[in-house]
């Protein structure tokens, strides 16, 4: 029998420094996120990010903390209920860090009696701190837990036309009556490091922009190309004039060379430049969390206008709309189809 886990980043119990530490501490100790020797790592997370981090971020999460919960658990969750509604095999979610599990998204699986399960990492791009740290996670369990699955995954989706147009359309409806000046893409980013590690001609990535537009096996795994062809072809598919568009990376951490230009610094300047109204989107994310409402829709927001903006609009992730929904279910049906597993 089939079935699916979708798995998303995951979100602290609540916004409150003593459950906000145990979070962190999952997350900088993954080693495909923060990417050092064991030691170094943990000297690092836990000698010195976490004994500051933890209230900081408590902070901010308590800026987008809902009634309900966690927006990203809270939106996650009304995602999945929409496209398990749509097709006919167990769908699960779960999450890479926090309480919602892997092992229990695939124990849940596993008692409904899948066997063959589709892993669905819901990042549009590829990137070792995303989709990798959960590949490997899932197939460490199923070793260990679940020898009798099987498992496919789905690619990272950056570039499939029926992405393109969901995400596309999404931004067109959220901007109608907006007169911007100006479209930023604002991408998650990441240690250039993790770029050249995931380059699996050892070779081709130069992290220098040319590279990510010269045609390359690497750009399977490219986390920069993958955003800058997503910027492409969706401005291609709304026919927005190169003048009128940027891309951006935001979320760094200190001490390391990240991809850049970065998102905060840009929008500071744009002002400057006669850009008085900024709309925002954000698509390495499916669903709107820290990075997307506080990051962005919130600071970016409040030190463009202190920068001297005028307007300014956060464009919302694809969330639980309904064509976003009915996509996935169309990709879960692609795969219930196939009659054999193939390996």
């Amino acid at each position: 029998m089939k079935g699916v886990l979708l798995v998303n980043l995951g979100s602290p119990e609540s916004p409150t420094a003593k459950d906000v530490k145990p979070y962190l501490d999952e997350f900088l100790m993954d080693r495909f996120v923060i990417d050092v020797p064991f030691l170094l790592r943990a000297l690092l997370v836990r000698g010195i990010i976490l004994q500051t981090r933890p209230k900081k971020s408590a902070e901010a999460y308590a800026r987008i903390w809902t009634d309900e919960g966690s927006p990203l658990i809270v939106i996650s969750k009304k995602m999945h209920k929409k496209v398990q509604s749509l097709v006919d095999i167990p769908v699960v979610l779960a999450m890479r860090y926090g309480t919602i599990t892997i092992m229990k998204g695939l124990q849940e699986l596993k008692d409904k009696g899948v066997n063959e399960v589709m892993l669905f990492p819901l990042y549009p791009q590829h990137a070792m701190a995303s989709t990798t740290t959960i590949l490997v996670l899932a197939e460490e369990l199923r070793a260990k837990h679940f020898p009798e699955m099987k498992f496919t995954t789905v690619p990272a989706f950056y570039n499939k036309p029926d992405y393109i147009k969901v995400l596309a359309e999404s931004i067109k409806k959220h901007l109608e009556g907006f007169e911007y000046d100006h479209l930023l893409f604002s991408y998650h980013g990441i240690p250039k490091r993790h770029i050249r590690k995931t380059d699996i001609t050892k070779s081709h990535c130069k992290i220098d922009r040319t590279c990510c537009s010269t045609p390359s096996p690497a750009h399977e795994f490219c986390y920069s190309h993958q955003c800058y062809e997503t910027t492409k072809l969706v401005t291609e598919y709304l026919n927005i004039p190169k003048e009128k568009y940027s891309q951006t990376f935001q979320s760094r951490l200190a001490g390391d060379k990240w991809l850049t230009p970065y998102t905060d610094v840009e929008i500071n300047k744009m002002p400057k430049k006669g850009i008085k109204k900024l709309a925002v989107v954000t698509p390495a994310f499916v669903s709107d969390c820290l990075e997307t409402l506080e990051e962005i829709a919130m600071e970016a927001n409040e030190e463009f206008l202190h920068h001297g903006g005028e307007e300014f609009t956060a464009i919302p992730c694809l969330n639980d709309e309904d064509a976003w929904c009915e996509l996935v279910a169309d990709w879960i049906g692609e795969f219930n189809k196939v009659k054999e597993y193939r390996e």
